[in-house]
């Protein structure tokens, strides 16, 4: 598989704040949340999903072996189950289900090989949480210490040779007992065992939360994720300022906020979020100092096929929403700067604001990027990357244009006014040392 791959294994940058291939260019993690996407699609189906996404940019999916939606006792699209009873008449994860000539696990085994084909990570979730956590949903818990790390080892070994694995425990539960730590640690070591070490092994957190307040000082946990979620006044930039600063340092990404055409607070009488609040929530992540950041839509990760008042389109309409489309230009912003180098750096910002005007600053040796969630005017500390004078440009996140504004002495302070204000009227600045030969912001021919 892996001589053949379009992708590379991924590891961890020098800095510790990227991932990087294994040739050491450097990978921001586009992300897309397909939670049920093994659990309810055809063949012909997960072709159409993967080309869109690619179109768009996105190189990673997250997707679930052990669905959230009954997917232990609901059939794939193929009404294949992945795993097989024991004598107790208990679904056990130490006996997968490998029967027959198509079985679950070889509908895996083909949505990873295409999503390879475009290019694309899978982001493996082994299970959901409710299967070791019921809190809430429909479970089964079918996880204890034991059958994790059986579990662990043979998924990790049967994914070994795929370049484009990066493994994600938990799944939306919380860890509140020893036997939850136990299970998580046992299912970790037991993928090492099982793909030899070859993948990045990160953690899904419930909502409101980051998998450091679990795990953090886990020697297998490779990277932070933060579920922001799905409620409306979340400032996921702080979270991820947190993250940046624990240590030892281990890179971050916000890997669940709020979803386009989610209900707000989980109730459709509060309205829904849109493309607006998804912008905000990437730049807001990103510019904080994660190293990529994951879209989702609330009909694509549940893979709805009837709309209705909770999920108001299916998932082939949500393939064409706004969102899913304008965060390829955060993706070709990043990639058109030198990437490694980069840093979150309030400094830059007079006055950074509260609430939904808040503005959020990054910046490398030589360029600057600051985002406007509203387009209001704003002060900037000049002299904090190299250059006697900078060029600066206004980037357009809705449909990835910039425009020349002018150069600037790169003393004092300085007051820019996006072009637009309002909600939905959102801007970027950049800042480039004059002297540098930088493309303009977000032109780089990419995907």
């Amino acid at each position: 598989m892996a001589e053949n791959s379009r992708t590379q294994l991924l590891k961890i940058s020098e800095n510790r704040r990227f991932l990087i291939k294994e040739d050491g260019t450097p990978f921001f993690w586009l992300g897309d949340t397909d939670w049920e996407l093994f659990h309810k699609l055809t063949r012909e189906e997960v072709d159409e999903l993967l080309e869109n996404r690619a179109e768009r940019g996105f190189n990673v999916l997250q997707v679930v072996a052990l669905a959230e939606m009954d997917g232990l006792e609901v059939g794939n699209a193929y009404g294949r189950k992945p795993l097989l009873k024991n004598d107790s008449g208990e679904y056990d994860p130490t006996l997968p289900d490998l029967t027959g000539d198509y079985s679950y696990w070889d509908h895996v085994d083909y949505v990873v090989k295409k999503a390879d084909s475009f290019g694309i990570y899978i982001g493996l979730l082994p299970t959901w949480g409710d299967k070791y956590n019921l809190k809430w949903g429909k479970g089964p818990e079918i996880f204890n210490r034991e059958n994790a790390r059986v579990y662990g080892r043979w998924i990790g070994q049967r994914y070994r040779d795929y370049n484009n694995i990066i493994w994600i425990l938990g799944g939306d539960r919380p860890l509140e007992t020893e036997e939850h730590f136990t299970i998580i640690r046992e299912m970790a070591l037991g993928i090492k065992e099982g793909d030899e070490g070859r993948h990045l092994i990160t953690f899904h957190p419930p909502g409101c939360n980051s998998s450091s307040n679990f795990l953090h000082d886990e020697d297998w946990l490779d990277f932070n994720m933060i579920q922001s979620g799905h409620s409306f006044d979340i400032d996921n930039y702080k979270r991820v300022e947190a993250d940046y600063n624990r240590k030892p340092v281990k890179p971050v990404l916000d890997g669940e906020p709020r979803y386009e055409d989610h209900p707000i607070n989980f109730k459709p009488e509060n309205g829904f979020f849109t493309a607006v609040d998804t912008r905000q929530a990437a730049y807001w992540a990103v510019f904080a100092g994660a190293f990529g950041h994951t879209y989702g839509h609330h009909s694509i990760w549940s893979m709805t096929t009837e709309a209705g008042s909770y999920f108001i389109m299916s998932w082939r309409d949500a393939l064409l929403r706004p969102g899913g489309s304008q965060v390829q230009y955060l993706r070709k912003l990043i990639e058109s700067r030198p990437f490694l180098e980069r840093i979150p750096d309030q400094s830059l910002l007079v006055d950074e604001l509260t609430g939904f005007d808040h503005l959020q600053a990054t910046r490398g040796h030589d360029y600057a990027f600051i985002y406007s969630p509203t387009g209001v005017p704003f002060a900037v500390n000049m002299g904090k990357i190299t250059g006697e004078k900078v060029k600066a440009y206004w980037y357009d996140p809705r449909n990835g244009s910039s425009r020349f504004i002018g150069e600037f002495e790169n003393k004092g302070i300085v007051q820019f006014t996006p072009p637009s204000s309002g909600k939905g009227n959102d801007w970027v600045l950049v800042l480039d040392d004059s002297t540098k030969d930088f493309p303009l912001p977000g032109s780089r021919a990419l995907f």
